[in-house]
């Protein structure tokens, strides 16, 4: 269980910074005390069954959205992943790689 609510935890936490949510707003949306949303988005605790819908609803997410944890990858698997997009590119894909990441850079 102690990697489902750390996982689970990020999410919430990812979901409420991306909604410009601070804890206390959050927790204020969903009628829970501060220290606890900050408990189950440290990992230390799941949400009571009651409080999985609440969230969903205040960050604008389906239920199993709050589950969807493929997103995370480490760093590590990240890096790989671009090594061996890049490797397997031709020319123009490689120039447009490119010209995105050095877009992105300046941003």
């Amino acid at each position: 269980m102690a990697i489902l609510s750390k996982l689970l935890g990020q999410r919430i936490k990812d979901l409420r910074k991306r909604n410009k949510l601070t804890q206390a707003k959050l927790a204020e949306i969903i009628d829970m005390e501060t220290t606890n949303l900050c408990k189950l988005e440290n990992g230390g605790q799941l949400p009571k069954e009651e409080n999985i819908e609440k969230i969903a609803k205040a960050l604008n997410v389906n239920i199993k959205d709050l589950f969807d944890f493929g997103y995370m990858k480490s760093t590590q698997n990240i890096k790989s992943e671009l090594v061996d997009i890049i490797k397997n590119a031709n020319r123009k894909e490689l120039e447009t790689y490119y010209k995105l990441i050095m877009a992105l850079k300046e941003y």
